[in-house]
C-alpha cells in the first residue's frame, strides 16, 4: 500500500492509545485511570433530555455548515460575555469537537515552509497537523520555574519572516499553567510587529481555580489575526458529543465553513440544541464538578509532592498535574510503562507532549478522590522498589 508522503507526518493523541493499553490490562489487574483528559462527571441532565426532545423535534437532518444560526448566535454572546468583549454570531463557526477548528485554521492558513510557533510540553495534536500541513512546528519551551508559562522574550526570538502563526494555549494541558494580562499583551505585541495570526486554545477557559480568565480576544487591535478555539467538552462534561466553535474575523469564518462543507458538512443539529439548554440553562452540576476538581487538585498535588523523586507545582486551571520526576532517578517513559504494567496506574510520560516534556509525568485528576489516593500508594509502592 502506497501512501501519500504526508502520512509520515502525522502524529498521534497517546492518552488514547494508553488508554487502550489500560482496558486491555483491566482483565488482570485493578486499573487506576488517570491518563485521560475528560471529566469523569455525567452530562447534565438538563442537556441530555435537550438533546432527546431535539431529535424528537425532527433536528435529524443537514445544517448550516458554520452551525445553527441560533446557537451561533447564543455562543456569540456566551462566549463574549465570558471575555468582556463582544462577539457576532458571523464569526462562530460550530465543529464536531475542538480539534477541527485547529486542523481548519491550520490548513487554511499554513503553507509548505511556513512556520507555527506553538508551546511545549503542549496539547500533542498541535505540532502534528502543522507538520502534516508541510509546515515547519517551531516549539517554544514552556519552563516549569515560571508556571509554565509562555516566555513573550523567548516568543519574541523565535518569530521571522517564515511565522505564519503563533499558537497559545490558557488554561495550559498538560500543565495547568495560565497566562496573565500581561503575558498575552506582549504576545499580541509580537503578533502585531510581525503580522502573525494568532491561534488561541481556550478549551479549558472556565476550568480555572485562581482568579479572573484572561483571553488575548481583549485586545481588539488584534481582532483580525486572531482564531479562538473552545468548546463544550470540558465545562459541560461533553467529550463524547463531539461539540466545538472557532470565533475569527468573518471572512475567516466563512473559509472555515466551505472547509467544513468540504470534510463534515456539519455538526449534528440536535448536539447543536443541547448546547443551546447548555448555554442558557442551570449552572449547579457544572459548579459542583469546577469545585470537586479543585479538591481533587489539592488533593493529588499534596500526595505527588509526598512522594520520593517528585517535584509538583500547583496547577491554576485545567485538571492535570504535571509532576518532575527527574528525582526518582528514572526516565519518565520507563516509569509510565511501569506503572500501569506493574501498578495499574495509568498515566503519561511527559514526552508524550513534545521534548521538552521530558522529565515529567502527567496525571488527570479526572476520577474520584478515592481512586487517586489509591493510585497515590501504587505510585509509592513501585517507587520504593526502585
Amino acid at each position: 500500500m502506497r501512501l501519500a508522503d504526508r502520512m509520515s507526518r502525522l502524529g498521534t493523541e497517546t492518552a488514547f492509545d494508553c488508554l487502550c493499553r489500560a482496558k486491555a490490562l483491566e482483565c488482570k489487574m485493578d486499573v487506576v485511570h488517570l491518563e485521560i483528559g475528560e471529566p469523569d462527571f455525567d452530562t447534565p441532565k438538563h442537556i441530555r433530555e435537550a438533546a432527546k426532545a431535539a431529535i424528537d423535534a425532527g433536528y435529524t437532518h443537514y445544517g448550516p455548515s458554520a452551525g445553527l444560526m441560533e446557537v451561533r448566535e447564543a455562543i456569540a454572546d456566551y462566549a463574549g460575555r465570558l471575555r468582556g468583549v463582544r462577539f457576532t454570531p458571523e464569526q462562530v463557526v460550530i465543529t464536531p469537537g475542538g480539534k477541527p477548528v485547529m486542523s481548519f485554521a491550520i490548513m487554511a492558513l499554513v503553507e509548505p515552509g511556513d512556520e507555527v510557533i506553538y508551546p511545549n510540553p503542549g496539547f500533542p495534536i498541535y505540532e502534528s497537523m502543522i507538520n502534516y500541513m508541510g509546515g515547519n512546528a517551531v516549539p517554544i519551551r514552556l519552563h516549569e520555574e515560571s508556571g509554565f508559562r509562555l516566555d513573550a522574550g523567548e516568543l519574541a526570538a523565535l518569530v521571522n519572516p517564515r511565522t505564519k502563526m503563533i499558537i497559545i494555549n490558557s488554561p495550559q494541558n498538560p500543565t495547568g499553567g495560565v497566562l496573565t494580562k500581561e503575558d498575552l499583551a506582549l504576545i499580541k505585541d509580537t503578533a502585531l510587529k510581525h503580522n502573525v495570526w494568532v491561534l488561541a486554545d481556550e478549551i479549558y477557559a472556565e476550568v480555572l481555580y485562581d482568579g479572573k480568565f484572561e483571553s488575548i480576544s481583549q485586545f481588539p487591535e488584534l481582532d483580525q489575526r486572531l482564531i479562538i478555539l473552545d468548546g463544550f467538552s470540558k465545562t459541560f462534561a461533553m467529550t463524547g458529543w463531539r461539540l466545538g466553535y472557532g470565533i475569527m474575523p468573518p471572512k475567516m469564518a466563512e473559509l472555515l465553513a466551505r472547509l467544513q462543507t468540504n470534510t463534515n458538512s456539519c455538526t449534528a443539529t440536535f448536539t447543536q440544541r443541547a448546547a443551546l439548554a447548555a448555554l442558557s440553562g442551570p449552572r449547579d452540576e457544572v459548579n459542583a464538578m469546577l469545585a470537586e476538581f479543585k479538591k481533587r487538585r489539592d488533593f493529588i498535588v499534596a500526595g505527588l509532592n509526598k512522594l520520593p523523586g517528585f517535584r509538583c507545582a500547583s496547577p491554576r486551571g485545567a485538571f492535570y498535574a504535571f509532576p518532575n520526576v527527574e528525582g526518582t532517578g528514572i526516565d519518565c517513559d520507563v516509569l509510565a510503562h511501569r506503572l500501569l504494567e506493574e501498578k495499574g496506574v495509568a498515566c503519561l510520560a511527559g514526552t508524550c507532549f513534545g521534548k521538552y516534556g521530558d522529565g515529567f509525568l502527567r496525571f488527570s485528576y479526572a476520577n474520584s478522590i478515592e481512586n487517586i489516593g489509591k493510585a497515590l500508594g501504587k505510585i509509592e509502592e513501585l517507587l520504593k522498589t526502585l
